[in-house]
């Protein structure tokens, strides 16, 4: 293994903000990214951080990233949202998006969450495949619902 997982700093946050643009051209949604790299300083390095992000570092450059956050189920207590696992193109298939992956679970584990959940898109059967290999449930009766800004204040004026 040529890389390390450690985790990132409010340094990286340029490399990680490059790999969720990347990410949003390859899930086909390249102007979805409303995000800025001063976002994700303040909310990841904030007194009260909203997120935490394990990045993969080959010969001092950023290759990849889990990016997560603690949740909690009305079920099952504690959880981990894994909110995205990118390892850019280039650098796929050398094993850095399991390290991350791992990375993810090992800190769930250790610090007693009772759920890692995320979703995947449908289409990206190489991903579905890999994280059943792992044992992870696939849940293909449940659908993602989501509101969006927009939507959220028109609901709220008109209700």
């Amino acid at each position: 293994m040529d890389f390390k997982i450690r985790l990132g700093q409010k340094e990286d946050m340029q490399a990680v903000f490059n790999l969720i643009t990347e990410l949003a051209v390859f899930e086909k949604e390249p102007d979805a990214v409303e995000i800025t790299v001063t976002d994700l300083v303040r909310d990841g390095f904030s007194e009260t951080p909203k997120f935490k992000v394990f990045v993969a570092e080959q010969e001092q450059n950023i290759i990849g990233i889990a990016l997560f956050y603690e949740r909690f189920s009305t079920w099952k207590g504690r959880t981990i949202h894994l909110e995205d696992l990118i390892v850019t193109k280039s650098k796929q298939k050398i094993g850095a998006g399991k390290a991350l992956y791992k990375a993810v679970l090992k800190h769930a584990n250790d610090n007693n969450f009772n759920r890692v959940a995320w979703e995947v898109i449908d289409w990206n059967t190489n991903a579905i495949d890999f994280y059943k290999s792992t044992g992870a449930t696939y849940l293909n009766d449940w659908s993602v619902v989501q509101m969006n800004k927009e939507n959220l204040a028109k609901f709220i004026q008109n209700n």
